[in-house]
């Protein structure tokens, strides 16, 4: 995320040589790993030197208060107060090996082909969390809709864009990935695996894992790659109330609205930390410019006057917080 640290580091550059003070202590730190476990970043630093964050209630990250064009006009800054969970699953298929040319009806990558495909068309049912049903009132009222949270399918369709920053976070959701099985075209392997990126909402875990018991069945078990808690933060604290006005006072045209992240970041391993996190790394981005469709590509890029807006708010929100 070298757009959040370079706004950090142009902050706390001009605070040292103003002599500026903060009214309390800002711990900061980068962190490696993110995309993986965390394990040798955040969780590293949250397990092995919490002493670090001693007396740290409240910490801000990546992916949000960025600028989303909503097509007719309408500038919205989702600022994050939730993620979902990380489950990310390994799962196994055992059968009989056997030739390729012999009936077998024990394969074990037609049992591990049948989960995995259950699993994929799967239609998870729909669940509001607090942080999704603050972000659907604010943005139904936005565009002066009724906040029909009874039909969100057809409360989703209303929002128009919009809807892409809680489409997402409705339900929990489990994609596979990965396949592995086999070394040569005439015979059949005894063993399949598969891996699958799931994400549940907070408070969605046991529905999660009754479910994946179910889709995968009796001949294939599963059990967590990587898992991670999901996170909730309140949408009615100081701290979200000083992060809106910073965004408010530099983009007055612009509404700022909840959201909950359809990924994961580093506040998880903090959290352990009793630490609450927030994705605050502002951007004010021009129209066109489809920020999140970049995440992971070739191009992975930011405006620089992105970056100049970002300093200005993080400066304005770091000076009040």
């Amino acid at each position: 995320m070298k757009n959040m640290d370079a706004m950090i580091l142009a902050v706390v550059r001009a605070w040292a040589r103003a002599g500026v003070r903060p009214r309390r202590d800002l711990v900061i730190a980068f962190t490696a790993d993110e995309e993986a476990s965390a394990e040798d970043g955040s969780g590293f630093l949250a397990d092995r030197h919490p002493g670090l964050f001693e007396g740290c209630t409240e910490g801000i990250s990546e992916s949000g208060a960025f600028t989303f064009h909503d097509g007719v006009g309408k500038e919205i800054y989702p600022i994050a107060a939730g993620e979902r969970g990380t489950a990310w699953l390994k799962l196994t298929a055992h059968g009989r090996a056997g030739h390729g040319s012999k009936v077998n009806h024990e394969n074990a990558v037609t049992r591990l082909a049948a989960a995995i495909t259950r699993i994929g068309e799967y239609d998870w049912p729909l669940r509001l969390t607090p942080t999704v049903r603050a972000a659907l009132t604010e943005l139904a009222a936005l565009y002066g809709l009724e906040p029909d949270l009874d039909d969100i399918d057809l409360l989703l369709a209303k929002l128009g864009p919009a809807a892409r920053l809680v489409e997402p976070v409705v339900r929990n959701s489990a994609n596979p990935t990965m396949l592995n099985a086999g070394y040569k075209v005439n015979v059949i392997p005894g063993e399949a695996v598969a891996y699958v990126d799931g994400r549940y909402l907070p408070g969605g875990e046991d529905e999660f894992r009754t479910t994946l018991d179910r889709l995968t069945g009796p001949d294939v078990d599963w059990e967590f790659h990587h898992r991670e808690v999901a996170l909730q933060a309140p949408v009615d604290s100081l701290t979200y109330a000083r992060m809106r006005a910073a965004v408010e006072e530099f983009a007055p045209e612009g509404h700022v609205v909840p959201y909950c992240m359809s990924g994961g970041t580093d506040a998880k391993q903090f959290s352990r930390l009793g630490i609450t996190g927030y994705g605050f790394a502002p951007l004010k981005l021009p129209e066109g410019f489809d920020y999140q469709a970049l995440f992971h590509g070739v191009d992975e890029r930011v405006p620089v006057e992105a970056l100049h807006f970002g300093v200005r708010v993080l400066d304005r929100f770091l000076r009040s917080a």
